[in-house]
């Protein structure tokens, strides 16, 4: 396990401690077995994308701000050899930290790389009303929102308000990459 998904562990571990939580409780919350929390919190395994979706609604948190729960302080310019990857052990998804971490400042850039025929769902909003900028890259992507789908390929951008679960799809044969603008 490198070092990020080591703080990332240590770091889900504190959040359920600090409210409290018995990981049966966290496991009720979130949806995820206590087993695979305990797994987790001990850095045996990385959490999927899935899974770290069911915790940020569990703590009423963002993913971004809990990336940056993990990040080390705070550096105005941070170059693309020294941006945080987290991979999702499951589906291959990858999210790349663009912008410099910082806990005072809301607005955040991460890239995402989504392989192909991959399909990503996240079952609620960490916070309702979380504004996004999703701007396409590469490949091409379904979104869904609220019950409405959309379909994105490069250079498409789509601008939206997270009130609920979201589904991201990927056709087969071909992946996805693109920029997500978060105002948090």
């Amino acid at each position: 396990m490198d070092e990020i998904e080591t703080r990332l562990a240590h770091r889900l571990a504190s959040l359920r401690a600090e409210r409290g939580w018995s990981l049966d409780e966290l496991a009720q919350k979130s949806g995820v077995s206590r087993a695979s929390l305990s797994r987790i919190e001990k850095g045996e395994v990385s959490p999927t994308a899935s899974v770290l979706g069911k915790l940020c609604i569990a703590f009423g948190v963002t993913l971004s701000r809990l990336m940056q729960m993990v990040e080390e302080g705070f550096a105005p310019l941070v170059t693309r050899a020294d941006q945080e990857i987290w991979t999702d052990p499951d589906t291959g998804f990858r999210r790349r930290l663009v912008s410099p971490t910082s806990k005072q400042l809301s607005g955040e850039v991460i890239e995402v790389e989504i392989g192909p025929d991959q399909r990503i769902e996240y079952d609620g909003a960490p916070r309702d009303g979380l504004e996004h900028h999703l701007v396409m890259l590469e490949g091409a992507l379904s979104m869904e929102i609220d019950g409405q789908i959309y379909h994105l390929r490069a250079g498409d951008c789509l601008r939206y308000q997270l009130r609920g679960g979201n589904v991201f799809q990927t056709p087969p044969g071909q992946g996805a990459k693109y920029h997500l603008f978060m105002i948090d």
